[in-house]
């Protein structure tokens, strides 16, 4: 790895690309949205950068794992995380730098980039999902001795054995008190026993004790002794690597450089197992702010889901064609009348793989619905469909974008895969992050939610393929 790719600032996510026409003529708007907080521009991150993680296998052990880049918020701007700064890996893959990854918002661990390689022409990142750090252990505390015994606890305590020569014991009879149980002690003490152990105190030891005593015993100068290593408090200054661009942008790193082997590469392609997750690195320590969406009432929420199923088995065309126009009535008897009975309506088309999520993509904003399916049946056959939608000013849901695809044409329309919500441009709003996936290539997409629109900010790749009503 080259030292001048040593990053300094901290980064969080993984990004995509972003098409800078859109995002000035949708700046205006950003301002307006209800949950907006005023920023100051001399407070602005210089650096976030925005990621998806795919891996397989369970999230505290994954069995192989990468980070694609999709982002870069950089100076006000959104690049091309895959190529931004590639000197030649992208700055967002930069050995040690660190990502936090997200779910709804809520941090679930850290990610550190080690190396870095090109799969299928794109850039990637290896490295090591860590757990987030625990809180930190309580401190051990010596056990207090309370000399004091409560004659009511009937708590059971271990009693320590009184000597006659213990300073403070009474007597062998333990009679008297003060100055006479004293004396009584001192007359009555039993001999030394010349086969006890014997402790003795240092003369400097003896000669600052209470009891003021001078005939210590000096030390025995066969008796082993502990002594200390003196050590030497000597401070070690690594010099900063040769930087050759000392205007570029770093990011900080996670870990001491050398400190474990490259990780080499082991997800490959799209396996059906595979999961992802938001990737962020920024260069501030910012709170975790969740996305979910919490309904006022329970049953909203099944409402609006079963009108968008609704809406997503037409797009698919699950639903039963309308009923034919009814023929000229025929006069019948009262006997044919009693027996005839309407048919039951027939139930609801299957919906495969349906992920349905609602998020709140600002404080007090309203609920914003993400439904995807696809039909069952061979790839070439299958159908997908992805809404997303908010509820009107009657309680009915209102589709703001709808993208419908088949196996046949994804190269020319790929479908949209919800990855979750992400703060993309630091200012407390959450994007949709979209990955498109096409038969023989994909990309990532952000799209911003606000008056009753869907606006796609960015995709990367430089180049837009695809489309949505």
């Amino acid at each position: 790895m080259s030292s001048n790719l040593h990053p300094e600032l901290r980064l969080f996510t993984a990004g995509l690309a972003f098409a800078a026409a859109g995002l000035v003529a949708a700046a205006p708007a950003w301002a307006q949205y209800p949950g907006q907080i005023t920023k100051d521009a001399n407070k602005a991150p210089e650096l976030r950068a925005v990621g998806v993680l795919e891996w397989t296998g369970p999230e505290d052990k994954p069995k192989k794992c990468r980070l694609v880049p999709v982002t870069v918020f950089d100076q006000g701007q959104l690049q091309d995380g895959s190529v931004y700064l590639a000197r030649p890996q992208p700055m967002a893959l930069a050995g040690e730098v660190e990502y936090q990854l997200e779910k709804d918002g809520k941090t679930v661990g850290l990610f550190d980039i080690e190396n870095s390689g090109q799969e299928e022409g794109s850039w990637v990142g290896y490295g090591t999902w860590k757990p987030l750090p625990g809180p930190p252990k309580p401190k051990l505390e010596m056990a207090k001795v309370d000399d004091f015994e409560d004659p009511d606890d009937d708590r059971p305590v271990l009693h320590r054995k009184k000597h006659a020569d213990d300073p403070g014991s009474g007597s062998s009879s333990g009679s008297g008190s003060g100055s006479n149980s004293g004396s009584t002690s001192a007359s009555n003490a039993p001999a030394p026993d010349p086969d006890r152990p014997v402790l003795h105190k240092s003369d400097e030891s003896a000669n600052s004790s209470a009891s003021g005593s001078s005939s210590a015993p000096a030390d025995d100068a066969d008796r082993p002794k502990l002594t200390k290593k003196k050590t030497e408090d000597v401070g070690h200054v690594d010099s900063l690597p040769e930087i050759s661009d000392p205007d570029r942008p770093r990011l900080m790193r996670g870990k001491p450089e050398g400190s474990g082997l490259p990780v080499v590469p082991s997800l490959m392609g799209l396996p059906p197992d595979m999961e992802q997750a938001v990737a962020v690195s920024d260069a501030q320590n910012r709170p975790d702010h969740p996305w979910n969406y919490t309904w006022a009432n329970a049953g909203d929420q099944a409402k609006m889901k079963a009108a968008l199923e609704d809406v997503a088995r037409n797009a698919l065309g699950l639903n039963a064609p309308p009923a034919p126009a009814a023929s000229p009535k025929v006069k019948r008897t009262s006997t044919a009348r009693k027996t005839a009975k309407p048919a039951p309506p027939a139930a609801p088309a299957p919906l495969t793989d349906e992920q349905f999520r609602v998020f709140e993509l600002a404080y007090g904003s309203g609920a914003t619905l993400v439904l995807s399916a696809h039909t069952d049946g061979p790839l070439d056959k299958e159908k997908f469909v992805t809404l997303i939608a908010q509820p009107d000013l009657y309680g009915n849901v209102l589709v703001l974008l709808k993208n419908v695809t088949d196996g046949a044409h994804l190269d020319e329309t790929p479908r949209m895969r919800l990855v979750d919500a992400v703060d993309a441009l630091a200012d407390n709003r959450g994007e949709l992050l979209f990955e498109l996936r096409g038969e023989t290539q994909r990309q990532f997409a952000l799209y911003r939610v606000l008056r009753g629109q869907a606006t796609k900010l960015f995709v990367s790749g430089g180049v837009e393929y695809g489309s949505a009503e």
